[in-house]
């Protein structure tokens, strides 16, 4: 059994030309397969700033970024291959339906037609959108849209798959069905680096949690921990407004 930490982020700081800040200072990191790791901090904390270095969207200004031993420095396509990527906006086409956005997805990833069509078709129906499959995703409520998206992210089976807040804006149904879905992808394998402000869900479905804020990891354990280790707290949230404060968050 392979016990290397599947990411490796050494010393990884950030800064944006014309920036008087770091988006990251320094940030070290590992995070061991098979993890459902929630990645939680407030605006402008620099989560999404280290989500796009670890997909190999941006490069650090400095330090160095392993995903299975590998750099994007010298494996770039190799890494690309194992990695998944939900975004928060929605990655569709709206005028092709479900399943000829998820075949063109697909196609992305180097999947011939042949072995495809069952993968969509066994997804669609895990996450009820089969009867849907051949409308247009512009008649699709959000939820619907979501789930969609959430299967374009895993139709190649990454080994690591990344969300950016998988839930936001849908009905009950819809979160259940989506959270389901990822605790079957990591009881299968999948190790999960998740992002999000519903910090109950982040409770619920994290096995860790890191908290970031000013471009630093203040914070990591299970849920569990921290919020046994915080004093009064009841929930995350507790957890997540005694390290971060109340000061509110918004730029512009």
């Amino acid at each position: 059994m392979d016990t290397t930490p599947l990411i490796q982020i050494k010393q990884v700081s950030k800064q944006y030309k014309g920036a008087t800040f770091l988006s990251l200072d320094a940030v070290d990191l590992q995070i061991n397969r098979g993890e459902v790791y929630g990645l939680l901090g407030p605006n402008g904390a620099g989560k999404t700033t280290l989500i796009s270095i670890l997909c190999g969207l941006i490069k650090p200004t400095s330090g160095e970024v392993l995903i299975s031993g590998k750099s994007f420095k010298t494996d770039d396509k190799e890494i690309r291959k194992t990695i998944g990527v939900v975004p928060q906006e929605y990655a569709l086409y709206p005028k092709l339906t479900a399943k000829e956005n998820l075949l063109y997805f697909g196609s992305m990833f180097g999947m011939k037609k042949s072995e495809l069509k069952p993968i969509v078709s066994t997804h669609l129906d895990q996450l009820g959108l089969l009867p849907f499959a051949d409308k247009k995703i512009k008649t699709f409520s959000g939820g619907m849209k979501r789930r969609v998206n959430l299967i374009a992210g895993i139709l190649h089976n990454p080994e690591l798959l990344f969300l950016d807040e998988p839930t936001v804006g849908v009905d009950v149904q819809s979160k259940q069905a989506i959270t389901t879905k990822l605790q079957e992808l990591n009881k299968a394998g999948t190790t999960i680096i998740y992002t999000s402000h519903h910090l109950r869900e982040a409770q619920d479905l994290c096995s860790l949690v890191g908290i970031i804020d000013s471009g630093k990891i203040i914070a990591e354990n299970t849920p569990a921990k921290l919020i046994s280790e915080t004093e009064d707290a009841r929930n995350l949230e507790d957890v997540f407004i005694e390290l971060t404060g109340r000061e509110l968050r918004d730029y512009a």
